[in-house]
Order: structure tokens, then sequence, then C-alpha cells
């Protein structure tokens, strides 16, 4: 009896090491487009945002996109490789189209984010972002930052 209980609280740990493997990652910060709230080799803890769509403010990572809005194969050498990017959410779907962002984004005065994009922007002023390669897709995100863990 005493290994039968072991042996089901060892798949409970197992199980619950993978739900929570499914739900988080760790992701290290590259480049300076987040500085200074975030700095080169910072690692973020990421809550994977499943269908939820994040929120005007908070910091989202993303696979690196082309120009064009298209999401990057991050094939190198023959291996696939995924790079991820890490900048503020600036506008939501149904949100006015920033000044700043208008131009990237071919938006007239008064324009809202379409349905399933979202804006983006780093914090520090030398970020590539939606200012230059227009909107996100809200299919791409990874998920939201939770908290700097180094």
């Amino acid at each position: 009896m005493q290994h039968v209980v072991i042996a089901l609280l060892s798949l409970a740990a197992v199980a619950g090491a993978v739900a929570a493997r499914r739900r988080f990652v760790v992701v290290r910060v590259a480049g300076t487009s987040m500085v200074p709230t975030y700095q080169p080799g910072d690692r973020v803890l990421i809550r994977r945002g499943g269908r939820a769509v994040p929120r005007r403010g908070q910091v989202v990572v993303f696979r690196r996109l082309q120009p064009g809005g298209a999401a990057s194969s991050g094939r190198t050498s023959g291996l696939r490789r995924t790079e991820w990017l890490i900048k503020r959410v600036a506008a939501m779907p149904g949100d006015r189209v920033p000044d700043q962002v208008a131009p990237g984004v071919h938006a007239a005065p008064g324009d809202v984010v379409p349905a399933g994009r979202l804006v983006v922007l780093g914090d520090g002023p030398t970020s590539r972002d939606s200012r230059h390669w227009g909107y996100l897709p809200v299919s791409e995100v990874l998920g939201v930052v939770i908290r700097r863990l180094s």
C-alpha cells in the first residue's frame, strides 16, 4: 500500500511539473529595446497567454516578425529556431491608433487597431517596433511578463 501512495505522489508531482511548464516559461532579454525596464541579460518569467488578449500596458513576448508582419520561421542552417522579442502593449483591438505609430501601420487619423492585432512599443528610444513593422498579430504572442527573475 505504501508503494502505491508513493507512486501516486510521484505521478502527481510529475503532472504538476508538466502543467507548470506548459503555463510558464523563462525568457532571457536580448537587446536594449526595453531599457530601462529590462536590461540585456535579464531573465523574465512569462505566463503563456492561451486565448487571452494581453491588456494595454502589459509587457509581452512574441515571435520576431519580418517586415510586413509575417512571423519569422527562425530557420538557421537547417535548424528550426524561434527568436522572441519583448515589447509593451500600447494599443489593443478597437483602440485608436497612436499618432507615433500611424505611419508604420498606414493608418489615417482616427483609425482604430483592427481585431486580432496589437500595437507594441519598446520602452527604449531605439526600439524597432510597431512604428517600423506595423501591427502585431495576437496569435504571435507567447505570453505576458509577470516578473523579472534576475
